[in-house]
């Protein structure tokens, strides 16, 4: 009995949210080895992106429960984490567990995000989703607030942003290495899986997947290969195209540099779409207002083989004089800042002024950024004064409604005027279905 008193006060002690962001020398070794404090997780997803964010989740806590619709690759890892605690179904999971489990990991597709997220939120559960934060701008919004009033502590999987070199160009972005910037330009060699499509034929439902599972708050539809486990990406009922998949790595560094949030316009050209499967190639606007003393700006967002036009590159130092087939490429009154690769791990390059020394926050633990990233989190759920940089209602929930008013633009196919503070298409009401969507009885959020 002592032994369970002390773990629930330490429990209750872990979930306030500190005020701090996370600091240069903030990682100190904070996390116990003792059973009695080891943070008990429980995983959603756990093939693809799942298995390694589970086998790192199990590096700094105890994976007790695991949570998967393919019973074949769920008995798997059951074994693996030497549980028995096992379910098809998140909510079957989560009423099973009830206080059995302190925090909960996320990498399902990306129409079930909000609804593992709320659910385990509202139960006091730590969380951790897989990028983007959630399939709609709404629920973005509404996975911020939940995270606020349970003060439990969040962190979005879009694990570079505890890569230093980004880090440290944010902040000199800040700080105005290149100036009062104008355009920012994003590109990404992502569509990687089918799009502009029409649905499949009809097969029967494989033996080993719980398909009801699957679908979770999606309209339902019958089994077809192709949707899961990698295709689902391209469906608007299921994924959330290009943008979704890869903004939230490659506007990460421009996002923190530069406060990128609460567009006022968006607008997209693109391929076309049947409204059931995302373009096969689409460019798309932003209009930033100015913002706290940052100037107004303009970003431009290309997928499927589209990239910003070939002179802005001219100066910039390029290997075989072709940009990197994804990146970033930011443009200043005083100079330009090109990051090359997803998370900017390919380099960066400041052109045009003498680069800055500045201070920025510093993540410290392993070389891995993405197993440096749960440490992050990890320490946050020990240490309430560490707040992980990509929580939900400060940075990822913010970041994911920028990203996804992208596709809001898509779906119509033009310009669309934004209200971001009460999350409104002003100059298209029709479009608030795919803002906030509807969520059928039992997946609410």
């Amino acid at each position: 009995m002592p032994k369970k008193s002390n773990r629930r006060d330490f429990l209750k002690a872990s979930t306030a949210i500190g005020a701090g962001f996370w600091i240069a020398g903030g990682a100190q070794k904070v996390l116990s080895d003792s059973p009695n404090e080891k943070i008990q997780v429980a995983c959603f997803g756990i093939h693809g992106k799942g298995r390694s964010d589970s086998l790192h989740a199990a590096q700094y806590g105890q994976v007790v429960a695991v949570c998967d619709v393919d019973r074949l690759r769920l008995k798997m890892a059951a074994k693996y984490f030497k549980t028995e605690h096992m379910a098809t179904d998140f909510r079957e999971l989560l009423d099973k567990m009830g206080d059995r489990v302190d925090a909960v990991v996320i990498c399902t597709p990306d129409h079930n995000h909000a609804v593992i997220a709320a659910k385990a939120m509202k139960m006091g559960k730590h969380v951790y989703c897989q990028k983007p934060l959630t399939h709609t701008i709404w629920e973005a919004r509404r996975l911020g607030e939940i995270a606020r009033e349970t003060g439990v502590v969040t962190q979005m999987g879009n694990q570079h942003t505890s890569y230093n070199p980004m880090r440290k160009a944010a902040y000199q972005l800040r700080a105005g290495q290149v100036g009062n910037v104008s355009e920012v330009h994003i590109w990404t060699n992502r569509p990687v899986w089918p799009q502009d499509e029409r649905r499949k034929r009809l097969t029967t439902i494989p033996k080993n997947i719980d398909w009801q599972a699957w679908i979770g708050r999606a309209p339902y539809r019958a089994y077809a290969d192709g949707y899961h486990p990698f295709a689902w990406r391209g469906w608007w009922d299921f994924g959330t195209g290009a943008l979704g998949d890869m903004a939230c790595h490659t506007c990460n560094l421009p996002f923190m540099g530069l406060n990128m949030r609460d567009p006022t316009a968006v607008e997209a050209v693109h391929s076309g779409h049947n409204g059931d499967s995302y373009p096969s190639w689409s460019r798309i606007n932003y209009d930033f207002p100015e913002l706290e003393g940052r100037a107004a700006f303009k970003m431009t967002w290309y997928d499927g083989g589209q990239l910003p036009p070939q002179e802005l590159f001219d100066d910039v130092p390029l290997t075989d004089n072709k940009p990197a087939v994804s990146g970033a490429l930011i443009l200043g009154d005083q100079g330009k800042m090109y990051a090359a690769g997803d998370y900017a791990e390919k380099g960066i390059a400041i052109v045009g002024a003498k680069e800055l020394d500045v201070e920025h926050p510093v993540s410290v633990g392993p070389d891995n950024s993405d197993e440096r990233q749960k440490l992050e989190w990890f320490t946050g759920i020990h240490d309430p004064s560490k707040t992980p940089v990509s929580n939900f209602p400060d940075y990822a929930g913010p970041l994911t409604e920028t990203i996804l008013l992208g596709n809001l633009a898509v779906y119509k196919g033009g310009r669309v005027e934004w209200d971001a503070k009460n999350l409104q298409a002003t100059s298209d009401p029709d479009l608030q279905r795919i803002v906030k969507p509807v969520i059928p009885e039992g997946y609410e959020v």
